[in-house]
């Protein structure tokens, strides 16, 4: 008797204090698709019994900042750092606390210096993932010694390229193929022509503007499309399944490199220490580990390079991090104004004017 009154005192007193009531999926997350893998999160599953947090999807970083600014609640959401002070802007998140990051003393300092990880002297963005977004193409379609941004305007391509639906990163491509891409964030009136003229080209050999890796990877596998403009894990998936393919990564013909991470939404309704749980997690270097051997993108604690394959670190270029970003267009925040024509331009480029 004694010990079932201390039993039903204990479990008491935790329902009281909350500590026994909180599930995993109280906690909401706004994220691209995919990311919602077990295996990024595992500590905070055992934390909370197994139970996985709940998620919301977006397509494209515009689509989760209209979405947003509408009114769409959550905890947590993933932008990539170009995106950032925009979001700030708009009063939609909040700062991080340092103190509760365990992790934060070993996130690579590369990725700490990226722009908007740090607004004035405060951390509104906690890097998760980091890689390329670049021309991938069929190897047993196109030549190595052939493959080229320009190729994706050569009319014998007709319907067999892809590139996403995105108003950033299309820019960011023709950035790079027009040779602006050092004025990326800020390009003049006459840059800002030639790049769109760029988009105009290739517009007549577009089979779709890709808005899920998945659409991109089944139709690079049927053979449906033959190149376009993808991340690195479409590569790895491509080549994983056994389909003839490859990233053009030669920094003289262009590729590009971004940071995403994890904000926290002032929105966010959940108890601050479950939301740090699932913060801690994402950059435990386990799930660093994970991203890497299965994902085939770099992590943001540099511990997960020491447990991750090598093997894997050494084939995907990611040994020297500094020079992977300096070698590359990197997404960095654009000129307001500038986005603005860039997303009413790209609208008109897709619709065929």
């Amino acid at each position: 008797m004694r010990v079932q009154g201390i039993a039903a005192f204990a479990c008491a007193t935790a329902i009281s204090t909350g500590s026994a009531i909180a599930g995993g999926a109280d906690l909401t997350v706004f994220d691209w698709s995919g990311y919602e893998d077990p295996g990024f999160f595992a500590s905070y599953m055992e934390k909370y019994g197994d139970e996985a947090p709940s998620y919301s999807y977006f397509g494209s970083q515009e689509e989760a900042f209209t979405k947003l600014s509408s009114g769409f609640t959550a905890d947590l959401a993933h932008p990539c750092s170009d995106a950032v002070r925009k979001w700030v802007a708009a009063d939609l998140i909040q700062p991080l606390d340092e103190s509760k990051l365990t992790n934060w003393a070993d996130v690579l300092p590369e990725i700490k210096e990226v722009d908007a990880i740090v607004l004035d002297g405060q951390l509104y963005m906690l890097p998760f993932e980091w890689g390329n977004t670049g021309l991938i193409y069929r190897t047993d379609k196109i030549s190595g010694d052939d493959i080229s941004l320009q190729l994706l305007a050569d009319p014998a391509y007709a319907g067999k390229i892809a590139i996403p639906d995105a108003a950033s990163s299309a820019y960011a491509l023709a950035a790079l193929a027009t040779g602006n891409a050092d004025d990326y964030t800020n390009l003049s009136d006459e840059q800002f022509k030639e790049a769109s003229d760029f988009l105009r080209s290739i517009h007549p050999n577009m089979r779709f503007y890709w808005s899920d890796a998945g659409q991109f990877d089944q139709a690079m596998t049927s053979g449906e499309i033959e190149m376009g403009w993808a991340w690195n894990q479409s590569e790895l998936n491509l080549i994983w399944n056994e389909v003839p393919a490859a990233m053009m990564r030669d920094a003289d013909k262009g590729i590009a490199t971004w940071a995403c991470g994890y904000v926290h939404l002032k929105s966010s309704t959940t108890p601050v220490d479950q939301v740090y749980d699932l913060l801690n997690a994402l950059t435990d270097p386990a799930s660093g580990q994970y991203i890497i051997d299965n994902w085939g993108y770099p992590h943001s604690n540099a511990k997960a390079f020491e447990v991750a394959d090598q093997a894997n670190i050494e084939a995907y270029g990611f040994a020297d991090p500094k020079s992977f970003f300096e070698s590359s267009l990197f997404f960095d925040a654009v000129n307001p104004e500038l986005e603005a024509k860039m997303l009413a331009e790209f609208e008109r480029i897709k619709a065929g004017f």
